[in-house]
């Protein structure tokens, strides 16, 4: 599938953000005839534009995925779709609930629609590891968005869109997430926060989410769940880590940064999962993923290489997190601790 995108048009919804960015720096790789970014916010599109200014094949739309009608005009003569677009932040949404639902469940329903009428070909959305088994809002309108895009597939009518999803944990060093925090911290304040040391979580880097995200575009046969293999990291060894890797750059003691416990926050869990037992009894597994198949459509899904899963769930609890020392390696290889 080399050159999978070369001459076709593209939509990246949400795609000023971390993760849009990096799908449009890597299709474009491809030549694509075009590739439209539609986001609501203006600076960061004109920062993109800036960052971006040498390409003549890209589009820059002001619009929000609340929006059907702009984001059906979006769509018009577009191949492929990926719907990146979300509140994520876990306060935020426990906060403001209903703005989450409209964002990440209505928003998602408003591009089924689209895509749909549209006649696209085929559209991705990016889940979450927190919509599994939800104990907060964001989790909650994501599982619900996911349970959209599977039911789409079998509602397509005569058109023939193919509907898909992945999901995926925490991206390192992207927007909002906790290493940027925790080195704003050390810088400004001498310390960090962290709910709870024996908290685990998975993590991959921008690169890894990046190129199985695209992946799963090619791969997409019809409504099912891509689960993306990655790291798990324990709280303690970040917090560590960090602070060493910080404690060298600004030539300060180690022990100068002081690491406070404030306990989870609301609808935080100690441990996140990927993939449930049930959904693992049907699940297929590739070198790189999980594949969860649409309970609403029978027919077989292969792939090549493909093979039955475990009988057992995805979760951070029971698998190992990688060592001090391996992590040190992650974050410097993917130049994540530039102060």
């Amino acid at each position: 599938m080399e050159h999978f995108y070369k001459g076709k048009k593209v939509l990246i919804i949400g795609g000023t953000g971390t993760i849009g960015k990096s799908i449009l720096k890597h299709i474009l790789l491809d030549n694509p005839e075009v590739v439209r970014i539609l986001s609501r916010d203006e600076h960061k599109q004109f920062e993109l534009q800036q960052e971006m200014y040498e390409y003549t094949n890209i589009r820059y739309l002001i619009g929000d995925v609340r929006d059907y009608d702009r984001v059906h005009r979006a769509m018009q003569d577009i191949d492929y779709v990926f719907h990146v677009a979300a509140m994520k932040h876990v306060p935020s949404c426990e906060y403001n609930p209903f703005e989450a639902i409209q964002t990440n469940i209505i928003g998602t329903q408003n591009v089924i629609q689209a895509s749909i009428n549209a006649g696209v070909k085929k559209t991705v959305f990016t889940s979450t590891d927190k919509a599994i088994a939800p104990t907060n809002t964001y989790g909650a309108s994501k599982l619900m968005a996911e349970r959209l895009i599977s039911a789409a597939q079998s509602q397509t009518g005569p058109k023939q869109t193919i509907f898909a999803a992945v999901r995926f944990g925490n991206v390192m060093g992207s927007r909002g997430s906790v290493i940027p925090l925790f080195k704003w911290q050390i810088k400004e304040k001498r310390q960090i926060t962290v709910t709870d040391l024996n908290m685990s979580r998975f993590m991959m880097t921008l690169p890894q989410a990046t190129n199985l995200t695209v992946q799963a575009m090619k791969l997409a046969i019809g409504g099912e769940i891509f689960v993306l293999k990655m790291p798990v990291i324990c709280l303690n060894d970040l917090a560590d880590v960090v602070t060493n890797l910080a404690a060298e750059q600004l030539h300060i003691d180690v022990a100068s940064i002081a690491i406070k416990e404030i306990g989870l926050r609301p609808g935080e869990k100690m441990y996140e999962e990927l993939m449930t037992d049930e959904e693992a009894v049907h699940a297929l597994e590739l070198p790189d993923m999980f594949v969860i198949p649409n309970a609403f459509l029978k027919k077989p899904l292969t792939y090549e290489n493909a093979k039955p899963a475990s009988n057992e769930g995805y979760s951070s609890h029971n698998v190992a997190t990688i060592s001090r020392e391996e992590l040190r390696e992650l974050l410097l290889q993917n130049n994540l601790m530039v102060l």
